[in-house]
This record gives C-alpha cells, sequence and structure tokens, in this order.
C-alpha cells in the first residue's frame, strides 16, 4: 500500500490511511467513515443544485489532495437498488462509460474482496487504472461500501495506463423510505501522473456531481435490467455465489 506523508488533518478511517499493512476494515473503521461523510465541521460547500452537494475539505490547500463529499438525494431508488448497482460489475460496464476495463481478482472475506478497474480520461491526459481492496456493510437500512488501493503481484502498473492511488473511497447509502434514498460519496483520489494537485482538487468537485447524476439514471434501469441478466445472481448479498477465489491478505 503507498505509504503517506503525515498529516494534521482529522482522521477519518482509523487507519486504512496510516496502516503499514493491509487490512481488512472492521466495524470502527465503518463507524469512522459513517461519521466522515455525516460530518459538517471543517467542510466548505462549493457546489449544490438540483438535490446534489458537494463539499471540499482542504488540507493544506496547495500540497494535499482535498477529500471532496458529493450528496445526491435519489427520488424513486431504493436504498438496496443502489447498493445492487454500485456492487454489479455487469451492470457498471454497461451505464459508466468512463470504464475500460473492469473486474473482481479475489475474495478476501464475505465482505471484502479486490478488484480491478481502468477509466478513460479527457485527452491528452493518459488513462487511469487502480486496484483497490472493497470491503461492505449492510447496516440495518443503510449500507457501506469503501474501497482503498493496494499492490497485488500479478497485477503490476502498465506502460499504457497511470497507476492511480485510491487513499480513501466509499459510499454511505441511506434509506429515506421505501423508494428514496441518500447517497453520500466521499473520496480522497490520488490520480498520480503529471497533473497538478490544484487541477485534480478543482475538477473533481466538477466531475462528482455528473457522475452522481448518471448513477442515478443507471439505478431507475436497473430492475428491468437485471430481471433479463441473472436476477438472482448477487454474491455482494449472498456470500455462497461468490466464484472468485480466495487470497491470503499477505500477498498484497
Amino acid at each position: 500500500m503507498e505509504k503517506l506523508a503525515a498529516s494534521t488533518e482529522p482522521q477519518g478511517p482509523r487507519p486504512v490511511l496510516g496502516r503499514e499493512s493491509v487490512q481488512v476494515p472492521d466495524d470502527q473503521d465503518f463507524r469512522s467513515f459513517r461519521s466522515e461523510c455525516e460530518a459538517e465541521v471543517g467542510w466548505n460547500l462549493t457546489y449544490s443544485r438540483a438535490g446534489v452537494s458537494v463539499w471540499v475539505q482542504a488540507v493544506e490547500m496547495d500540497r494535499t489532495l482535498h477529500k471532496i463529499k458529493c450528496r445526491m438525494e435519489c427520488c424513486d431508488v431504493p436504498a438496496e437498488t443502489l447498493y445492487d448497482v454500485l456492487h454489479d460489475i455487469e451492470y457498471r460496464k454497461k451505464w459508466d462509460s468512463n470504464v475500460i476495463e473492469t473486474f473482481d481478482i479475489a475474495r478476501l472475506t464475505v465482505n471484502a474482496d479486490v478488484g480491478y478497474y481502468s477509466w478513460r480520461c479527457p485527452k491528452p491526459l493518459k488513462n487511469r487504472d487502480v486496484i483497490t481492496l472493497r470491503s461492505w456493510l449492510p447496516m440495518g437500512a443503510d449500507y457501506i461500501i469503501m474501497n482503498y488501493s493496494v499492490k497485488h503481484p500479478k497485477y503490476p502498473p502498465r506502460k499504457d495506463l497511470v497507476r492511480a492511488v485510491s487513499i480513501q473511497t466509499g459510499y454511505l447509502i441511506q434509506s429515506t423510505g421505501p423508494k428514496s434514498c441518500v447517497i453520500t460519496y466521499l473520496a480522497q483520489v490520488d490520480p498520480k501522473g503529471s497533473l497538478p494537485k490544484w487541477v485534480v482538487n478543482k475538477s473533481s468537485q466538477f466531475l462528482a456531481p455528473k457522475a452522481m447524476k448518471k448513477m442515478y439514471k443507471a439505478c431507475l434501469k436497473y430492475p428491468e435490467w437485471k430481471q433479463k441478466h441473472l436476477p438472482h445472481f448477487k454474491p455482494w448479498l449472498h456470500p455462497e455465489q461468490s466464484p472468485l477465489p480466495s487470497l491470503a491478505l499477505s500477498e498484497l
């Protein structure tokens, strides 16, 4: 895992950020992530329109990649549908026009795996990819999915792509009714390469709302799509369905 310089920022998941070894997040990590998603102190509102809001937590203004938080109200989308859409890799290939390739690599526990994702960047930038340890947890009517970057010996950086680093990325989905929910996206990602940090910080504030709205539209179409594509196959809900090989944490 990438080693990070010490900072004085408020700590998120206990964590994942400062760990020397790779670990699967535990209950305390999930609670910390949820608290950060719901926190207001230390966040600056930079965008609010049509049910979508964006906040930025500026840390050491010039030198550090900001944490960004994007929240969207979802009418006509139950929390469990949004949770399924975020997990369903086959469906992502259909609605996410930025994706080049995405696949799950291996299973770590019943609620954690390792996966690969590569995406298109606007020219003249090189496309990016990332290897992440992802974990998830249903919490009553709410759900959390979160990830951070790891290194896998069989998937080293490629010459045609820039290997980005997810310092901490995740979603908190909160049910607000039988057919409505609120999703909060929290991210601190280093795209690496030669991009100045201020460009990354600025562009992420504009890109996040666009991505969220695209995801919302995908959710509306998911139930119909899923009925025709292995409707009962949901290994994120039923671990016994997972076809993935097991992987020891020590290999990461």
